[in-house]
Formats: C-alpha cells, structure tokens, sequence
C-alpha cells in the first residue's frame, strides 16, 4: 500500500472562544483580554500559541490551549461588560484535526471548493469540505481544520480518504 499524502491528527487540546461584538467599538476591549491583536479581514494573528481570526464583520475565533481557556473567557466578559457583545466557550462544539506533511494542500483540494494554494499564510478561510462547514488556516507544515463535534467521525473519514493516493491530484 502506498504511503499517506499526509498525517490526518485530531487535536484534543484546544480550546475555542467565539467573540460577537461590534470591533469597531470593543476591538481594543477584545485585544487586551485575548492577548493578540484585532485580525484583518478573512485573516488571524498568533503569538504561537494563541490564534485569533477573523470570523465575520462581529465575530472572531480565539483557538488557545485549554489550559487558558477559563481565565480567558473571565477576562474576555470582564472586559466587555460595558459593550452589547457575547464571548462564549465553544470548545466542545468544534473539533480540530491537524493535516500535516508535504501533501497536506493536496488532500484539502481533494475535498475543499476553494483555492487554498492561493491563501496567504496567516488567513483564515471559511469554506466546506465535502459539504461539511469548516474553517481552515495554516500551521506549520501543515493546516487546521475546525468544524462541528457532531460529524467528528465524518470529517476524520473523508480528511483520511482524501490522504490516500490514487486520484490523480497528488504532489509531483
């Protein structure tokens, strides 16, 4: 059997804050309690171990490591107490799943109806794969895909299917 486009791992590890605010207003507010800068639209930014991204005109996503996760939502609605604004652990409502080694594009083109090639390196891209809803960014050598907990089993088959070799859309 041929070897694996690239490594398909799900992460267990992170957690996840979804942010509704008006940025404009909240946007230093939302900086100074997540530790990172407001992204640019469809972008994020990262201290390495932090990513906030660019969700919609009022919404970002801040992906941390678990470990943080309560003291960051404390600080988030302390912060934003004074805005007309939500901040909400959604940790166990997504799941992640690493797509790391030199045919890690390859196989999200196998299920992605986007130009992921053409994504600069610190976007975030909301997209679908095989139909699923999912939001995708770079790590590495590699990508994250985030999408909903209850088709886990669904996106780890087809993130592992599309790994095989076979049809024709693999690296040269």
């Amino acid at each position: 059997m041929a070897e694996a486009l690239a490594n398909i791992s799900q992460v267990h590890d992170l957690g996840m804050i979804q942010i509704r605010a008006d940025l404009a207003r909240a946007g230093d507010a939302i900086a100074g309690a997540a530790g990172l800068a407001i992204p640019a639209q469809g972008m994020t930014v990262s201290d390495g171990t932090r990513r906030l991204g660019w969700m919609s005109p009022d919404e970002l996503l801040l992906v941390l490591p678990r470990a943080e996760l309560a003291d960051t939502l404390a600080a988030l609605n302390d912060a934003l107490s004074t805005e007309h604004a939500l901040a909400l652990d959604v940790s166990d409502m997504r799941v992640a799943f690493r797509i790391q080694g030199v045919g890690a594009l390859h196989v999200l083109m196998k299920l992605c109806p986007t130009d992921l090639a053409a994504m600069p390196v610190d976007a975030l891209r909301r997209t679908r794969a095989a139909q699923a809803a999912c939001g995708i960014w770079r790590e590495g050598d590699g990508y994250v895909l985030i999408g909903f907990r209850s088709i886990a089993d669904y996106l780890q088959g087809i993130l592992t299917g599309a790994a095989m070799p076979g049809t024709g859309l693999e690296p040269r």
